[in-house]
């Protein structure tokens, strides 16, 4: 059990720095100076990119855990580590 609250806390911290990072996008348009603009585009694009792929990630695991428990007989949630 603690194995699913833990993957699915991760997840919920990822997509709250994915829609971080799709918000600090849009205030990158917003800005006036062009330095500025382009150090908030870069930094927000770094952002959305590392926590999209961490929740690709993590949303892969669950479901590759899932389909180990369909698997297994006893179909214990215990991990197998």
């Amino acid at each position: 059990m603690f194995w699913w609250a833990r993957f699915i806390f991760f997840s919920a911290v990822a997509t709250f720095f994915l829609a971080f990072g799709i918000g600090e996008m849009a205030r990158a348009y917003k800005v006036t100076h062009p330095s500025e603009f382009l150090a908030s585009f870069f930094s927000s694009s770094f952002i959305i990119l590392i926590s999209g792929t961490l929740l690709v990630a993590f949303a892969l695991k669950m479901v590759l855990r899932l389909k180990e428990m369909k698997k297994e007989p006893n179909n214990s949630a215990s991990p197998k580590e």
